[in-house]
């Protein structure tokens, strides 16, 4: 008989080994998948594909226009009595007997059902021009979905360059610790031995304090990033964020006349304004088309009779059609149709207005754009020199230091301007990106 306690005791590990479960870490999201998480999650999204979609069936309600339409009616009249006409002012003869004498000429009881079809011949152009302007309007709701898109792509990737730039002044901040720890480590030893004052080792410890408080601010700076990037892509505030590193420098090889040439092309808000005056025009073409008459063909079928089964009756049959060409024709109205008129024509010479002011606007906003990152990176190559400079100083302050030929006061502002190169780096390659971002978004490329 096998022992329950060795039993247990043997299980437990096979359990173990069993239950147990290989913990993957996260994979790195690359921009790209960055990108379309917050493609799928935007509602900023959602609102404009709803735009299209309204915009869609609206242009599919237009095109109804040209078709005839079809209605149908029934309906029930109950008179007080039965319809009668009376013999009045019959002459003397055989018949004049029938003097005030009543005949019936109908039912009290009266049902129709009556089918009709109008086809619209012409109406002055409004309908085809209400075709035009709805499909247009479909065309700038596209682009309208199309510009929400770049918007979201250029909040991802702001958002994206953010962290990384952050993450990168942290490094920085973490290497100033540590070497704010070695200079620490080297003047407590030689205040031990009586090399230094006890200052002097104060100051250092000092130094090591406010670059801790230094990095506590840079990791902070992390935390509110990545906060910011779960934001964007709509995800638990909280939500871990490890990325893809793709900080880096490539040169622009475009002139602001070609960026300026892009925008003109491709920018969705220049083809949307310049869509929404020509919609304009069309709405002007509608509120002439009152000073003309509208021509219609009617064909109408009806069934008639004394029961709901409107089967006749034997004063009327129960069916009768006819088909009659209509023309209708408003032509004094008090100049209601002339200030409809002169209203659509203002609206389209604002429209037209418009476009040129946004034409100005994205000129200004690409300058701006281009002028900036020609600014980051100019401040990319001075930083590298910086950079390089700051570390030659760095290694001759300490090694003369270590030969009591310099103070800790030398090391620590070598050490200082070494840290505020390497953060000036870090924030020059993040704006550089930042703003080439921003001038893609400017020029209408962002994305795809």
């Amino acid at each position: 008989m096998i022992n329950n306690k060795l039993l247990i005791i043997v299980l437990m590990p096979l359990a173990i080994i069993f239950s147990f479960r290989p913990i993957l870490a996260a994979e790195p999201l690359t921009l790209e998948s960055s990108i379309d998480i917050a493609l799928k999650n935007s509602i900023v999204l959602n609102i404009a594909k709803e735009g299209t979609k309204s915009a869609s069936s609206q242009k599919m309600e237009a095109i109804t226009g040209f078709f005839p339409k079809l209605s149908t009616s029934y309906s029930y009249t109950q008179l007080n009595e039965d319809p009668f006409s009376k013999f009045m002012g019959i002459p003397p003869g055989p018949l004049s007997s029938m003097n005030g004498q009543e005949m019936p000429v109908g039912t009290r009881d009266n049902y129709n059902w009556v089918i009709e079809a109008k086809q619209p011949l012409f109406a002055g152009g409004a309908i085809w021009a209400n075709y035009l302007a709805n499909s247009i309007g479909e065309e700038a709701a596209r682009l309208e979905e199309t510009a929400k898109i770049q918007d979201v792509v250029q909040e991802v990737k702001i958002a994206y360059f953010n962290i990384l730039q952050a993450q990168k002044i942290q490094d920085a901040a973490n290497q100033s610790v540590e070497m704010l720890k070695a200079h620490r480590d080297v003047a407590e030893n030689f205040y031990k031995v009586g090399m230094i004052p006890k200052n002097d080792l104060l100051f250092a410890e000092v130094e090591l304090a406010n670059g801790g408080q230094a990095l506590v601010r840079a990791q902070n700076a992390v935390e509110l990033a990545k906060s910011r990037f779960n934001t964007v892509l709509k995800r638990d505030i909280s939500t871990p964020v490890e990325l893809v590193d793709i900080l880096s420098y490539q040169p622009i090889k475009q002139s602001f006349e070609d960026c300026l040439n892009t925008a003109r092309q491709t920018r969705p808000e220049l083809k949307i304004s310049s869509l929404k005056a020509e919609q304009a025009g069309k709405l002007v073409l509608i509120s002439q088309s009152e000073y003309y008459p509208a021509l219609s063909l009617i064909g109408n079928y009806t069934r008639f009779g004394d029961e709901p089964g409107v089967s006749g009756s034997i004063f009327k049959d129960a069916e009768s059609w006819y088909v009659m060409a209509v023309a209708n024709w408003n032509f004094w109205e008090w100049g209601k149709t002339k200030f409809r008129v002169d209203a659509s024509r203002a609206k389209e010479n604002q429209a037209i207005e418009a476009f040129k002011e946004l034409n100005d606007q994205i000129t200004l906003e690409i300058k701006n754009a281009y002028l900036m990152l020609q600014e980051a990176e100019n401040q990319i190559s001075v930083s590298q020199k910086m950079i390089e400079q700051a570390e030659e100083n760095f290694r001759i302050s300490e090694e003369r230091y270590k030969e009591r030929v310099a103070t800790s006061t030398e090391v620590l502002d070598a050490q200082t301007l070494l840290t505020r190169a390497k953060s000036e780096y870090a924030n020059a390659l993040g704006n550089y990106n930042i703003n080439y971002v921003r001038l893609q978004r400017a020029m209408g490329n962002i994305w795809p």
